[in-house]
């Protein structure tokens, strides 16, 4: 098979298309004829040797998939060749999405929502699940309640407020002031734009904070979280921060995401409602992954994927 490899950490410019030798799947497993790769931030960090999920090199990037089953490992009776399915399995293990073909667990995969293609499928797991678990699963977000969603563009964000509305929840989402339109277009009730003021300064009674930003938000986030509100953070939360918010009764979740089936079945079937849309800054081919990488380091609204 074909894939993108990596003899050595660095920029963009280190990942190339190389023969590989076809994965075969495990007992429990299914092999995947990937159609579509998406990229993450984490992507990005491993490749660069900032966060090192998969030792040294040589390694396969990705996880997020959308395709096609082309193989059963012994024992699997929840999909049949032909199925098309996606998912991010084998977190943070490698799951060696930049390739014609990937391995996954039955339990770490779902049907592809019928309503999109692969390519958007492809966008869905990682950030989705990352979204739909720090919302629902840690911080359990009730209709009627507020959230304030941070970086609402992004591609954990633009999840995350679709499927905040989906939950009834009346949004604030903070956003820079060339992605404005986008993050009220597709659901939220208030947008800030952090480049003009302070969002402590017009966020008030939030039930619920959702913050990808990392640094000193967390800190500065408590200020608008009611008492006994939730901050669902993707990133570490400084003791001095837990401290505060215990003091206010105010629960702290520091989340990494998961693979599962339950959470892509519910994103598949909001998808397919009408509820849910991942939107694609640009799709590019498994031999221009080098060039995907530095696009989505510019932080274009929404994901960026590879399609095979």
């Amino acid at each position: 098979m074909r894939a993108v490899i990596q003899n050595a950490v660095g920029g963009p410019d280190v990942l190339f298309v190389a023969e590989q030798s076809d994965p075969l799947p495990k007992p429990g497993e299914v092999l995947v004829r990937v159609k579509a790769a998406g990229i993450n931030p984490v992507d990005g960090a491993v490749r660069g040797g900032f966060y090192p999920l998969l030792g040294e090199p040589p390694f396969i990037l990705g996880w997020d998939i959308s395709g096609t089953v082309a193989a059963l490992g012994a024992g699997v009776t929840a999909f049949k060749i032909g199925d098309e399915v996606f998912g991010m399995p084998h977190f943070p293990k490698q799951a060696g999405a930049y390739a014609e073909l990937a391995t996954a667990p039955v339990n770490e995969i779902a049907a592809k929502p019928a309503a999109i293609d692969h390519a958007h499928a492809a966008a869905l797991p990682l950030a989705g699940l990352t979204a739909w678990q720090g919302l629902v699963r840690h911080g359990r977000l009730q209709a009627g309640q507020r959230a304030l969603i941070h970086a609402a563009a992004g591609g954990v964000g633009h999840l995350a407020v679709q499927i905040a509305k989906a939950l009834g929840a009346y949004i604030i989402a903070t956003a820079s002031p060339d992605k404005t339109v986008f993050v009220r277009s597709i659901g939220a009730d208030e947008v800030i734009d952090y480049t003009k003021g302070d969002f402590t300064e017009q966020a008030r009674n939030v039930d619920l904070v959702l913050d990808a930003m990392g640094g000193d938000h967390a800190d500065r986030s408590l200020k608008v979280v009611r008492d006994g509100g939730v901050l669902v953070s993707l990133l570490n939360v400084h003791d001095a921060t837990r401290a505060k918010a215990g003091a206010r009764g105010v629960r702290v979740e520091r989340i990494s995401v998961v693979p599962e089936h339950e959470g892509l079945v519910e994103l598949a079937m909001l998808v397919d409602a009408g509820k849910l849309v991942p939107h694609v800054a640009k799709a590019f081919p498994l031999d221009q992954a080098g060039v995907a990488h530095a696009f989505l380091a510019a932080r274009p609204i929404g994901k960026v994927v590879l399609t095979v």
